[in-house]
Protein backbone atom coordinates (compact mmCIF):
# COMPACT_ATOMS: atom_id res chain seq x y z
CA UNK A 1 0.00 0.00 0.00
CA UNK A 2 1.44 3.22 -0.81
CA UNK A 3 -1.67 4.65 -0.65
CA UNK A 4 -2.19 7.69 1.77
CA UNK A 5 -3.59 7.92 5.47
CA UNK A 6 -6.98 8.92 4.72
CA UNK A 7 -7.65 6.59 1.66
CA UNK A 8 -6.75 3.22 3.59
CA UNK A 9 -9.95 1.79 5.02
CA UNK A 10 -9.65 -0.12 8.88
CA UNK A 11 -9.87 -3.74 8.15
CA UNK A 12 -8.21 -3.50 4.61
CA UNK A 13 -6.47 -7.02 4.57
CA UNK A 14 -4.00 -7.13 1.59
CA UNK A 15 -2.25 -10.22 0.89
CA UNK A 16 1.11 -9.47 0.65
CA UNK A 17 2.50 -13.76 -1.10
CA UNK A 18 4.23 -16.75 -0.13
CA UNK A 19 7.36 -18.02 -0.01
CA UNK A 20 8.98 -20.93 0.51
CA UNK A 21 11.79 -22.13 2.59
CA UNK A 22 14.45 -24.62 1.56
CA UNK A 23 17.17 -26.11 3.31
CA UNK A 24 19.31 -23.99 2.39
CA UNK A 25 17.89 -20.61 2.62
CA UNK A 26 17.31 -21.35 6.13
CA UNK A 27 21.20 -22.65 6.90
CA UNK A 28 22.36 -19.54 5.18
CA UNK A 29 20.44 -17.70 7.32
CA UNK A 30 20.94 -19.14 10.29
CA UNK A 31 24.80 -18.97 9.58
CA UNK A 32 24.80 -15.06 9.01
CA UNK A 33 22.46 -14.12 12.17
CA UNK A 34 21.12 -16.89 13.88
CA UNK A 35 23.42 -19.66 14.50
CA UNK A 36 21.60 -21.54 16.95
CA UNK A 37 21.96 -25.60 16.41
CA UNK A 38 18.34 -26.25 15.08
CA UNK A 39 18.60 -23.77 12.13
CA UNK A 40 21.82 -24.84 11.10
CA UNK A 41 21.37 -28.10 10.56
CA UNK A 42 19.11 -31.61 10.15
CA UNK A 43 20.72 -33.19 13.60
CA UNK A 44 20.85 -29.57 15.11
CA UNK A 45 17.16 -29.90 14.84
CA UNK A 46 15.91 -33.38 14.76
CA UNK A 47 18.29 -33.43 18.44
CA UNK A 48 16.86 -30.10 19.59
CA UNK A 49 12.66 -29.49 20.79
CA UNK A 50 11.38 -28.92 17.36
CA UNK A 51 12.50 -32.51 16.01
CA UNK A 52 14.20 -30.95 12.30
CA UNK A 53 15.77 -27.91 10.76
CA UNK A 54 13.65 -24.93 10.80
CA UNK A 55 13.70 -21.41 9.97
CA UNK A 56 15.07 -18.88 12.64
CA UNK A 57 11.76 -16.56 13.47
CA UNK A 58 13.87 -13.63 12.27
CA UNK A 59 14.11 -15.09 9.07
CA UNK A 60 10.71 -15.73 8.64
CA UNK A 61 10.14 -11.79 9.83
CA UNK A 62 12.38 -10.85 7.14
CA UNK A 63 10.39 -12.37 4.36
CA UNK A 64 7.25 -10.68 5.70
CA UNK A 65 9.11 -7.23 5.49
CA UNK A 66 10.64 -7.90 2.51
CA UNK A 67 6.76 -8.81 0.73
CA UNK A 68 5.69 -6.02 2.45
CA UNK A 69 8.14 -3.30 1.33
CA UNK A 70 8.01 -5.15 -2.55
CA UNK A 71 4.17 -4.92 -2.41
CA UNK A 72 4.44 -0.86 -1.27
CA UNK A 73 6.71 -0.37 -4.26
CA UNK A 74 4.67 -2.36 -6.68
CA UNK A 75 1.42 0.08 -5.87
CA UNK A 76 3.64 3.15 -5.99
CA UNK A 77 5.65 2.36 -9.04
CA UNK A 78 1.32 2.04 -9.84
CA UNK A 79 0.45 5.51 -8.97
CA UNK A 80 2.85 6.93 -10.66
CA UNK A 81 2.46 5.55 -14.14
CA UNK A 82 -1.12 7.17 -13.22
CA UNK A 83 0.48 10.16 -12.90
CA UNK A 84 -0.37 10.02 -9.26
CA UNK A 85 2.60 10.71 -6.10
CA UNK A 86 2.36 8.11 -4.02
CA UNK A 87 1.94 8.51 -0.17
CA UNK A 88 5.60 8.61 1.41
CA UNK A 89 6.16 6.16 4.61
CA UNK A 90 8.42 5.68 7.50
CA UNK A 91 9.84 5.62 9.85
CA UNK A 92 8.41 3.07 12.21
CA UNK A 93 8.60 3.41 15.93
CA UNK A 94 8.51 -0.20 16.07
CA UNK A 95 6.90 -3.43 16.27
CA UNK A 96 4.65 -4.54 19.29
CA UNK A 97 3.43 -8.61 20.04
CA UNK A 98 5.64 -10.29 17.70
CA UNK A 99 4.82 -14.39 17.88
CA UNK A 100 6.10 -17.41 16.31
CA UNK A 101 2.92 -19.61 17.01
CA UNK A 102 4.36 -22.36 15.21
CA UNK A 103 8.07 -23.27 13.47
CA UNK A 104 8.94 -23.22 9.92
CA UNK A 105 9.70 -26.22 8.61
CA UNK A 106 12.10 -26.93 5.57
CA UNK A 107 9.57 -27.14 2.62
CA UNK A 108 6.74 -24.94 4.57
CA UNK A 109 5.09 -22.06 2.33
CA UNK A 110 3.95 -19.09 4.08
CA UNK A 111 1.32 -16.96 3.34
CA UNK A 112 1.79 -13.03 4.67
CA UNK A 113 -1.03 -10.55 5.15
CA UNK A 114 -1.20 -7.06 6.37
CA UNK A 115 -4.70 -5.83 7.79
CA UNK A 116 -5.09 -2.09 8.80
CA UNK A 117 -5.81 -1.54 12.61
CA UNK A 118 -5.51 1.76 13.40
CA UNK A 119 -4.57 5.43 12.12
CA UNK A 120 -3.36 7.95 15.06
CA UNK A 121 -2.95 11.20 14.38
CA UNK A 122 0.51 12.64 15.13
CA UNK A 123 0.93 15.23 18.08
CA UNK A 124 4.19 16.39 16.96
CA UNK A 125 3.88 15.85 12.88
CA UNK A 126 0.49 17.07 11.72
CA UNK A 127 1.34 16.13 8.51
CA UNK A 128 1.85 11.89 9.47
CA UNK A 129 -0.08 9.92 11.07
CA UNK A 130 0.37 6.27 12.35
CA UNK A 131 -0.99 2.92 10.86
CA UNK A 132 -0.81 0.18 12.69
CA UNK A 133 -1.50 -2.79 11.23
CA UNK A 134 -1.97 -6.83 11.86
CA UNK A 135 0.54 -8.97 10.01
CA UNK A 136 0.26 -12.65 10.30
CA UNK A 137 1.80 -15.78 8.03
CA UNK A 138 0.26 -18.86 7.62
CA UNK A 139 1.58 -22.18 6.58
CA UNK A 140 -0.02 -24.62 3.71
CA UNK A 141 -2.51 -25.93 6.58
CA UNK A 142 -3.64 -22.72 7.10
CA UNK A 143 -2.17 -22.65 10.73
CA UNK A 144 -0.71 -19.07 12.32
CA UNK A 145 3.44 -19.55 12.43
CA UNK A 146 4.20 -15.57 12.94
CA UNK A 147 2.21 -12.59 13.80
CA UNK A 148 3.15 -9.01 14.62
CA UNK A 149 1.58 -5.72 15.45
CA UNK A 150 3.28 -3.09 13.30
CA UNK A 151 3.30 0.72 13.18
CA UNK A 152 4.75 2.78 10.53
CA UNK A 153 4.13 6.90 10.03
CA UNK A 154 2.39 7.32 6.94
CA UNK A 155 1.59 10.78 4.93
CA UNK A 156 -1.88 12.54 4.65
CA UNK A 157 -2.82 14.07 1.48
CA UNK A 158 -4.40 16.69 2.80
CA UNK A 159 -2.69 18.29 5.84
CA UNK A 160 -5.70 20.92 6.90
CA UNK A 161 -7.94 17.74 6.83
CA UNK A 162 -6.20 15.77 8.93
CA UNK A 163 -7.66 14.52 11.80
CA UNK A 164 -5.97 16.34 15.59
CA UNK A 165 -4.69 14.32 18.29
CA UNK A 166 -6.46 15.62 22.04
Amino acid sequence: MSLYLEDIPLGLTVELGQHTFTRDEIIDFAKRFDPQRFHMSEEGGRNSLFGGLCASGWHTASVWLRLLIDHRKRDADMMLYRGERPARYGPSPGFEKIRWAKPVMVGDTIRFTTRAREKIPSRSRPEVGLLVSENEGFNQNGDLVFAVLGKIFVEWRDKADAPKRP
